[in-house]
């Protein structure tokens, strides 16, 4: 067990190997059994993680907020257009000044070609953690939470489950690829079968397919593309239908366009349910476009985990900071 994380970023979990990743699921699953049993977990008395968001959040910010507070810390919430950084402040200046009053900086900036450039130029200069709480190519924390979720429902060998990342269509907002990357990269690692489906328009690009054949060929996992969404659920035993934009292909930030609109028939629905798996789990990292990515009588069925799947992104979270603000 690696037990060496003081100060480790957490900006991609392609930087953190297999024994780190299994420890940091370790000290989830130790963190969610203190959480139902009430028990206190003060490993970060004192302690300050600063919360800088450049976009909405939910689940990540609450979950960041009440694991901070549970682990003894303190968590400040920063909305970056009252910060200086809606003046122009850069990255260097934010990140030299909050990293010697606290512990962590933690940020969400998912602005396409920015955001990933921003964290790892705050890591360049900040004396403390920097921990992604989603950019526009990463979300690691979504993806430990993901695969936690999945090994709660299916066992910690996960080998040669068969797991689809579906793109839906969505009208809410252009969203990052910043999950189905994630997952992408990560579920090969621990041998899953991957299938990544989409419609043509809505491509990942080379290195990420590349990475994470690499990924699947060293774990004794495997990678498939199809632009079939039939195929993708066939038999699967997990299935994440999800909206990402065609930020690849096409980088403007207009959300509906006629490559969306053509895709409307790509929808979760009972019928594409029913030909996975008998006991396949539906997951979704929220929030979800119901009606539109998903039916109601499937999201809110037999065959879905998303609380579980939202919930375990407080314990994860925990984790990510009890190892990187806190340990040796």
């Amino acid at each position: 067990m690696k037990t060496i994380f003081r100060g480790k970023d957490f900006i991609t979990l392609e930087s953190w190997t297999k024994e780190e990743i299994d420890t940091l699921l370790d000290v989830s699953y130790e963190l969610k059994k203190d959480f139902a049993m009430d028990r206190p977990t003060h490993y970060l008395p004192n302690k300050t993680v600063f919360l800088m968001f450049f976009e909405q959040s939910t689940r990540t910010r609450n979950s960041m907020e009440a694991g901070i507070t549970q682990l003894g810390g303190h968590g400040h919430f920063l909305d970056t257009s009252t910060m200086q950084v809606s003046h122009g402040e850069v990255a260097k200046d934010t990140a030299v000044i909050l990293s010697r009053m606290g512990h962590a900086i933690a940020c969400r900036h998912c602005i396409w070609e920015v955001g990933n450039k921003y964290l790892n130029e705050m890591a360049r200069w900040s004396h403390v953690p920097i921990i992604n709480m989603q950019d526009d190519l990463y979300h690691p924390l979504q993806g430990i939470a993901d695969l936690m979720t999945i090994q709660e429902k299916r066992g910690r060998n996960t080998k040669n489950i068969k797991v689809s990342v579906i793109w839906a269509y969505a009208t809410t907002h252009k969203k990052p690829v910043s999950v189905p990357v994630t997952q992408a990269l990560l579920f090969p690692r621990y041998g899953m079968d991957v299938t990544l489906a989409y419609p043509e328009g809505y491509e990942l690009p080379d290195w990420v397919i590349e990475k994470a054949r690499e990924n699947a060929l060293e774990n004794g996992g495997s990678l498939r593309i199809t632009h079939d969404q039939e195929e993708a659920y066939r038999d699967a035993d997990v299935v994440f239908p999800k909206n990402w934009g065609s930020w690849f292909k096409n980088p403007s930030t207009e959300v509906v366009d006629d490559t969306l609109e053509a895709n409307r028939q790509w929808k979760c629905t009972e019928e594409r349910m029913n030909l996975t798996a008998r006991d396949s789990l539906y997951m979704h990292a929220l929030p979800a476009d119901r009606k539109n990515e998903v039916v109601d009588s499937v999201i809110d069925g037999p065959h879905s985990v998303i609380y579980d799947e939202a919930e375990n992104r407080l314990h994860t979270a925990k984790a990510v900071m009890a190892l990187t603000m806190g340990g040796r």
